[in-house]
């Protein structure tokens, strides 16, 4: 069956995550950008035009090797290509990493240990952590928890259900070229906007995806799914970014709470619109429920995804 591999990667994801033991793919693309990054800067002055072929070249390499290395498991032995794409398909997606990562922030909060809050939260936002109090570090969980729902969840599942594990990897490539080098800073304004822009045009059907899924989800735990609605509808684009409030403002809604409003970067204050309203206060349990949003909604998507893969392989034939 051709859903196999995305069943198979989905599940290892959830009961195992990620490998930290093992070389992992991802980090593999994050050492290619890092190199290439110098490689580029230092032969082509044109910041724009260098962060174009950086961008070029990571898609290529990391697309193609794992088509590669595919084409030739299943030529090999159709069950050979099936554990060797369920695999690179369990390397793309993150739904437990994001549940355990967060669940540190959750758990030292509990114990009222504001520094490993700090600490642990510092390992999956890009803001300054230290000028956090307790409101404000759950806060910014719950909201990294609702972007990546997208972002290492969902999106993924989406790209390997018309494309298998290959089109993941240009997808999960795009992904992190706008993570590394996608920001809006002097070092990489130039550099890094083709980049972001791509991860925009990537995100773009994704993201307003997973936001419906996040609604239909709220209603199916119990939460809020009508304010869900109504914050997603009035608050999706609250951000710089045209993608990431979508499922932010899903998430709020749901929850019944206040996410996004200024933040620092680099020691600089960063202006942003606040998503949602305050029906109640924020709390730490607030963590646990946004990834039970997240793993019902991955949930969803990956029936999706295998519904539009058997119905891709079946048009056009092949695994």
């Amino acid at each position: 069956m051709p859903v196999l591999p995305i069943l198979i990667g989905f599940t290892l994801d959830i009961f195992i995550g990620d490998p930290h033991s093992l070389p992992h793919p991802v980090r593999l693309i994050g050492w290619l950008i890092s190199k290439l990054e110098n490689f580029f800067r230092n032969k082509i002055g044109d910041e724009k035009k260098a962060g174009t072929l950086l961008c070029v070249s990571v898609l290529i390499i990391s697309t193609l090797i794992p088509a590669l290395i595919l084409f030739i498991c299943y030529r090999i032995n159709l069950v050979l290509g099936i554990i060797i794409e369920s695999i690179l398909c369990y390397y793309l997606i993150a739904a437990r990493s994001l549940r355990d990562e967060s669940m540190k922030v959750y758990k030292a909060i509990e114990k009222e240990d504001t520094e490993s809050a700090r600490l642990s939260l510092s390992m999956i936002v890009g803001r300054d952590t230290n000028v956090l109090d307790r409101d404000g570090m759950i806060r910014a969980t719950v909201e990294t928890v609702a972007e990546n729902t997208s972002d290492g969840v969902t999106a993924p599942l989406f790209y390997m259900a018309i494309g298998g594990a290959s089109l993941g990897f240009f997808y999960k490539a795009a992904n992190t070229m706008d993570s590394m080098i996608g920001y809006k800073n002097e070092k990489y304004l130039n550099f890094g906007r083709t980049a972001a822009k791509l991860d925009d045009i990537l995100n773009f059907i994704p993201s307003r995806f997973t936001a419906l899924l996040m609604i239909i989800s709220a209603f199916m735990l119990g939460l809020d799914g009508d304010g869900a609605f109504r914050i997603w509808k009035r608050d999706r684009l609250n951000h710089s970014s045209p993608n990431s409030a979508q499922t932010e403002a899903a998430a709020a809604g749901a929850l019944g709470i206040v996410l996004g409003g200024d933040a620092y970067y680099g020691g600089k204050l960063c202006e942003k619109p606040y998503i949602g309203d305050a029906s109640r206060y924020i709390e730490n349990d607030d963590i646990v429920k946004v990834n039970r949003l997240m793993y019902v909604s991955g949930g969803i998507m990956l029936i999706v995804a295998c519904i539009v893969r058997m119905i891709i392989s079946s048009l056009f034939g092949g695994f």
